[in-house]
């Protein structure tokens, strides 16, 4: 077969939201669908430390995260929790830490072309309020920014997924042994990545 096409991988985590609403199947089917091919699989209760690991990776996110959300409260006319964006991440932190760790997550490797693009395409926005219709977030639940907001929490927005490439290179060492990365092949490969559809006919 040829395939000139690299395989970029990307890392999905199903939230503890999604595994309590039995939607695991579901979310599954929305990627497995596309052609993107599962080659990492575990359920278990993630750590605080792990989830902290998580987020920490990146130097820069706390301020990141602080700043998004200090915009996100001046645009609503809100009063700012804090005016510190790092004091505004450290509190985020802590809302996912808990939310993360409150009970089992299906953590997934999935691999294809432009893999990272296409699950973020299909998981949707981070609010759901807000994520197109079709999306995972969009069709599956209805949290918002707002009420996160009003009850303290992380928004419930059933699944994590790697933002780039590079993100999710670090993001799947952090979640996976290399070992636990299965390498093998599928029929449909054959339709998504031969050049030529050799091999189709017998």
């Amino acid at each position: 077969m040829k395939n000139n096409r690299p395989q970029e991988k990307t890392l999905v985590l199903i939230k503890p939201d999604g595994v309590q609403r039995s939607l695991i199947g579901e979310i599954i089917h929305r990627y497995e669908r596309t052609g993107l091919k599962l080659v990492g699989l575990k359920f278990f209760t993630p750590s605080t430390k792990l989830v902290e690991q998580h987020y920490l990776m990146d130097k820069g996110w706390l301020e990141a995260v602080g700043n998004k959300s200090i915009a996100s409260y001046k645009k609503r006319g809100k009063k700012l929790p804090f005016s510190d964006s790092k004091k505004c991440g450290l509190r985020i932190l802590e809302t996912l830490k808990k939310y993360l760790s409150a009970g089992p997550v299906v953590a997934m490797v999935w691999q294809g072309n432009e893999a990272v693009g296409i699950v973020r395409k299909i998981t949707g926005g981070t609010e759901p309020l807000t994520s197109d219709v079709g999306t995972i977030r969009g069709d599956l639940t209805l949290d918002s920014i707002i009420l996160a907001d009003i009850d303290g929490r992380a928004v419930r927005n059933l699944i994590h997924a790697s933002g780039s490439s590079e993100e999710a290179n670090k993001e799947i060492k952090i979640w996976f042994k290399p070992s636990e990365i299965v390498k093998y092949r599928l029929v449909q490969e054959e339709v998504l990545y031969d050049v030529d559809l050799n091999g189709i006919m017998e």
